[in-house]
């Protein structure tokens, strides 16, 4: 069934026509976006811009001397350094040094208590004087027997007597003499002198404290003729001599100094089965001090050998890389490199492999690299290379 609604209001249809005008107005804006949508989609699209290259430092890789040398924990020894012990018992009186002390050859640096000695020598001189008297009276009886006997009131046999009277007391009196000094020397012993100009050590006595010629009271070190004590494996027995080359390094591995290798033991350390190698080494001011424990890297020999700057190096899961300036087509680009690195020498490492004579070494703005990035390559190049 047709349902027809009309609107009762007086001249107005119930189905009003479309008007004309409006209708052919939408059709051609249509037909408008139509077109314009038809004209975007065959215009081509816009390509994306180039890749700048990144500007970088390059190094080209070049031969160097570089030495073979092997790297040992040594001690350095003063050739002068002496460990006081008493040469007597007693107590120590006084003291009158403290460790670190600077002290003249012959400076008292201690003293024992010398009561006892000091009686021993006043009983020897008493003794001394006792016997000096009994041969200065004998010396002036042989004198008057012989004129006695040359006036031949006295026999022969009062004479001989009389001289030998005074040669026992001559020898008596010369006995009791050189007692006499020999308890006078041995009063020198209470006193503790240092043997020469020095550094006194640690003091690990005190006031009071019964000594005896076991016991260490102190040491004294010149910090000067010093030397290093290098223990090398007996493998480099064949190649270790006189006039090698020593670097003395400290702990972080800087050069404190240079020497070379003075001497050469001829036997085999039997609890280290090691050879002793000595080199002189300066002290330079306190940088080196008796005692010290210092790493001596030994050169064995050098060879030429391509190096790196230690700026290029970059480690990754414990392996070295290296970026290196490839050329493709008309530019550069990074490329990685795994390199295999000897121990630095200075500012550079020698290649062990991974690289050639001529490759450009990126030595800047490496945190910034990846590989393929392009690189605009800045500082020396090979010869008959191109930028």
């Amino acid at each position: 069934m047709h349902v027809f609604s009309h609107d009762s209001r007086p001249g107005v249809s119930a189905n009003p026509e479309p008007h004309p005008i409006c209708h052919a107005t939408k059709v051609a804006i249509g037909f408008a976006l139509l077109a314009a949508l038809v004209a975007g989609c065959s215009k081509p699209a816009a390509a994306p811009p180039a890749a700048q290259a990144m500007p970088v430092k390059v190094i080209p890789v070049e031969f160097s001397a570089v030495p073979s040398s092997d790297t040992y924990v040594s001690t350095v020894k003063s050739r002068r350094s002496a460990t006081m012990q008493p040469q007597i018992d007693g107590n120590i009186t006084h003291i009158f040094v403290v460790s670190g002390q600077k002290v003249k050859a012959g400076q008292v640096l201690m003293q024992i208590d010398p009561l006892k000695q000091v009686a021993a020598v006043q009983s020897q001189q008493g003794l001394e004087q006792q016997q000096k008297a009994v041969y200065q009276y004998n010396q002036t009886e042989v004198e008057r027997q012989r004129k006695l006997f040359e006036a031949g009131v006295t026999s022969r046999q009062v004479y001989d007597q009389a001289v030998q009277s005074f040669q026992n007391s001559k020898g008596a009196f010369d006995s009791s003499a050189a007692s006499t000094n020999t308890q006078r020397q041995q009063l020198a012993y209470y006193q503790i002198r240092a043997p020469f100009a020095g550094i006194v050590g640690d003091v690990p006595v005190h006031l009071g404290d019964y000594v005896s010629p076991t016991t260490v009271l102190t040491t004294v070190d010149e910090n000067k003729d010093l030397e290093a004590y290098i223990y090398l494996p007996t493998e480099q027995g064949s190649k270790v001599r006189p006039g090698l080359a020593v670097d003395v390094l400290d702990t972080v591995g800087a050069v404190l100094t240079h020497s070379t290798i003075s001497f050469v033991s001829p036997q085999v350390d039997n609890g280290l089965q090691s050879i002793l190698a000595k080199a002189p080494i300066s002290p330079q001011g306190n940088m080196i001090r008796n005692g010290q424990i210092v790493n001596a890297r030994v050169t064995w020999s050098t060879s030429q050998a391509p190096t790196v700057s230690v700026l290029s190096v970059t480690r990754i899961g414990g392996q070295t890389f290296v970026y290196v300036a490839t050329p493709k087509g008309s530019g550069f680009f990074a490329h990685q490199v795994a390199v295999n690195l000897g121990e630095p020498i200075g500012n550079d490492y020698p290649v062990l492999s991974g690289l050639k004579q001529g490759d450009r070494v990126i030595v800047s703005g490496i945190q910034f690299l990846q590989e393929g990035v392009p690189v605009q390559p800045m500082g020396p190049q090979p010869a008959g290379s191109k930028s």
